[in-house]
């Protein structure tokens, strides 16, 4: 993404909803290097932040109620989290979680648009969001995968006013056109079962070597390492409790 510290409207976040958040913690340390810390405090419920050195990059955490899938989610930075949460339902979207406050780190909602991909809003207070960005093991850009680009679109654009970068393959989501992430239907090699998602995409070295570390790991390789254009590699790996991710190396433009 071509920017590096959270920016409203843009994603400042992503964390993971696992089964199992010990065997998460060692994957993910494998693979990127990581430095767990969880939360202590009982009312945490386990919450693990990742860090690269010193720097917030990501999330894990247990699953809260029976129904959430496992899977990586996206969070972007509002201004108002309730106001932001009156555009969504207005838009044709809905709440499924808050505005609650997170402690005194800010105000969080839970959310899904027209088709029904998960997404989370951020009002930011003591906490703004990742501190690192577009590094080897950290958020780089972020992907909506839809059957209705359409509908996204006129979403997506009039919640967050993000600009479109449209081409007859792909379209990139941004704001005054500095490009954050993208977006791509849902075609025939989605089975019918899985639905509308954000998935994030994190900075690697060697997508190559990063697919091997996954696989030995305990993970999958769901897209094999791939060339985009001349200079960009990209991959999508599944962890042991099924959550998948993208991992890209060279530009992101």
């Amino acid at each position: 993404m071509k920017f590096d510290k959270p920016v409203l409207g843009g994603p400042c976040w992503t964390e993971l909803g696992t089964s199992d958040l010990e065997g998460a913690k060692r994957f993910y340390t494998d693979l990127f290097g990581w430095r767990p810390e969880t939360d202590p405090r009982p009312e945490a419920g386990g919450y693990t932040t990742a860090h690269v050195g010193d720097a917030a990059v990501a999330a894990l955490s247990p699953l809260y109620q029976e129904s959430q899938p496992v899977a990586w989610n996206v969070s972007f930075a509002v201004a108002d989290a309730d106001d932001a949460a009156r555009r969504v339902t207005e838009a044709g979207g809905s709440v499924l979680l808050g505005p609650m406050d997170i402690f005194d780190v800010g105000r969080f909602a839970v959310a899904l648009d027209p088709a029904g991909a998960a997404f989370q809003l951020w009002q930011a207070r003591a906490f703004p969001g990742a501190g690192l960005f577009n590094a080897p093991g950290t958020l780089g850009w972020v992907e909506l995968a839809t059957r209705d680009t359409d509908r996204a679109r006129d979403f997506y654009t009039t919640v967050f006013g993000w600009s479109v970068n449209a081409s007859q393959w792909y379209t990139q989501w941004g704001l005054d056109g500095e490009d954050f992430g993208g977006m791509a239907a849902m075609g025939e090699r989605f089975p019918p079962e899985v639905p509308p998602h954000w998935m994030p995409y994190f900075a690697v070295e060697d997508v190559d070597a990063a697919a091997e570390v996954a696989v030995r790991a305990g993970g999958a390789v769901v897209l094999a390492p791939t060339a985009v254009g001349d200079v960009r590699r990209i991959a999508v790996l599944r962890d042991p409790q099924g959550a998948a991710f993208g991992v890209y190396a060279g530009p992101e433009d």
